[in-house]
């Protein structure tokens, strides 16, 4: 069957809104898909083509629309005058506020599961990049990974914080974010320190982040900005 009009995007995004309910009963799993598809009417041969590892898809696909809400939210916000530590806080706190956290539960245990857990690990790294990309981030040396990849870990510890957290606002977990972020602050001194040892700026200096090449692991696109 042809389907010269058919629309990835828009189909792939019904097939996320059809399998939102299911997912706090079956998890991203493929009877939560098979539902979706049954509640969409769409044809489960276009649906394997679309979502080709079908629950796994859709939860990637959920994660990216947070990403894509939580830039849009950073680009209406008015950041002038913040500590560049509380842009950092207010990024992430953007980003999980508005997510459902049985949806975001139920991704955790997806994709902690060994045969998920690169793709797991890319979400995550998407955005965080993303985060550091809007908040200005120019650096393309050694930097670029060190601040990822603390974020990584911030953002990583915040979001099983807030899981479990039941606090008015989540403000327990606002304050562990603000905790761990003066962490990252006293790394990034003694890093610093660190990084005076003879010989070992000459070796980081050869150390070149990837070239830009639009949509990485949670990468954003201009074309798929919130929905």
């Amino acid at each position: 069957m042809k389907n010269e009009h058919l629309e990835p995007d828009r189909v792939r995004a019904e097939l996320l809104d059809a399998i939102v309910p299911h997912v706090p009963f079956d998890g991203w799993s493929e009877p939560a898909f098979r539902a979706a598809v049954e509640d969409t009417g769409l044809d489960p041969a276009l649906a394997a083509v679309i979502c080709p590892r079908g629950a796994v898809d859709l939860a990637v696909a959920y994660h990216r629309a947070g990403d894509r809400a939580m830039l849009d939210a950073l680009g209406a916000a008015d950041l002038g005058g913040m500590k560049f530590r509380d842009k950092v806080a207010t990024a992430v706190r953007l980003r999980l506020e508005p997510a459902d956290r049985e949806l975001v539960r139920r991704g955790m245990a997806l994709f902690a599961l060994p045969q998920h857990a690169g793709v797991g690990a890319g979400l995550v790294w998407g955005t965080v990049d993303a985060i550091w990309t809007a908040l200005g981030d120019e650096s393309r040396d050694y930097n670029w990974y060190s601040k990822r990849l603390t974020l990584s870990g911030v953002y990583s510890a915040t979001v099983l914080f807030w899981i479990g957290d039941d606090s008015a606002g989540h403000a327990d977990t606002w304050d562990f974010l603000d905790r761990r972020i003066a962490d990252v602050m006293q790394f990034e001194r003694i890093k610093g320190q660190v990084l005076r040892l003879p010989g070992l700026g000459a070796i980081l200096g050869k150390v070149r982040a990837p070239s830009p090449q639009g949509d990485l692991p949670g990468a954003l696109s201009g074309k798929e900005h919130a929905q």
